[in-house]
């Protein structure tokens, strides 16, 4: 019984909690600009207001525009039970369960850019051609940071590589832990086609990758797109911030609330980068995932220098 309460609960925050994630990185870009900005809530209110209205569909589409939004939400719920966090442990756990975990998102990213190809839109077709090349690139760097921390604590399952207490390893691990979580959090901003890698307000056709990719999806098949967004983000959050605050309590409700004020705070540190940053142009995307790859590279040498 309680393996069900802590499924239903995970269910439970995952799809409550991450919307509003994206209401506190808009909350703080609108404070730094110097601007009032839309109200914490506004994403559930946005997903509402789309379930309510109908879908528009193209008579260019097939069941696979439809289907991808239902598919790409999903397949990144089913990744949150892959993870450990807030004192709740992963209903799913094995030995390689970490590529699991990698490829349900390219699943989910797979699907979308099937949808956008189905469009037969050579607009849709440049993002999704786009979106198909940084996330090759990004992949890389995901699999060493994976890679390091598989070393480090000597096992190649999430549970065991986020789910046990750091605290006792930042001393000896330290410097290599560091190293993976900067490259870590880079690949995070990636993925999200968040700032510095493209802007998700953006609409001008000359440097949007994600966004260009959903322009014709409409009513509820949206709804889903943005909460699976939402949830994305929120699930590889919570990855780096498990292991960067390495609480570990007897009270269930004190981790929980450890853990979401975690999320919390990393919402306003991108918040922060979105509005400190400027956006990359296209070329120098590459660049910026090599960036990533050489600190996760560094990470990994001096995770393997210190088991040797």
């Amino acid at each position: 019984m309680s393996a069900v309460v802590s499924v239903l609960a995970r269910l439970a925050v995952c799809l409550l909690f991450s919307p509003f994630l994206l209401g506190v990185i808009a909350k703080t870009k609108a404070f730094f600009a110097g601007k009032k900005g839309p109200p914490l809530l506004q994403p559930y209110y946005d997903i509402l207001k789309l379930l309510q209205k109908g879908s528009v569909y193209s008579v260019t589409t097939t069941w696979i525009f439809r289907a991808a939004p239902l598919i790409s939400f999903a397949s990144v719920l089913v990744s949150s039970f892959l993870i450990p966090f807030g004192g709740l442990k992963a209903p799913v756990q094995f030995w390689g369960d970490g590529l699991l975990f990698a490829y349900l998102f390219g699943l989910a990213r797979f699907f979308t850019i099937l949808a956008a190809l189905d469009t037969g839109s050579s607009f849709e077709g440049m993002g999704a051609s786009r979106e198909a090349v940084f996330s090759c690139l990004s992949e890389v760097v995901l699999f060493l940071n994976f890679a390091a921390l598989a070393i480090l604590s000597k096992s190649f399952s999430l549970s065991q590589m986020i789910g046990e207490s750091w605290g006792s390893s930042w001393r000896a691990s330290g410097p290599s832990l560091i190293l993976v979580l900067a490259s870590y959090f880079m690949i995070l901003l990636v993925e999200n086609s968040r700032i510095p890698i493209d802007d998700p307000v953006t609409h001008l056709e000359l440097t949007m990758i994600h966004e260009v990719m959903v322009l014709d999806h409409s009513g509820p098949d949206f709804a889903f797109i943005l909460h699976a967004g939402a949830i994305k983000l929120f699930v590889l959050g919570s990855f780096l911030v498990t292991i960067l605050i390495p609480f570990q309590s007897h009270n269930r409700m004190i981790d929980a609330a450890v853990f979401l004020a975690g999320m919390t705070g990393l919402a306003v540190a991108i918040g922060i980068v979105e509005s400190a940053m400027a956006r990359l142009r296209l070329n120098r995307v590459p660049s910026f995932i090599t960036g990533s790859f050489v600190l996760a590279l560094f990470g990994l040498i001096i995770a393997l220098a210190r088991v040797s």
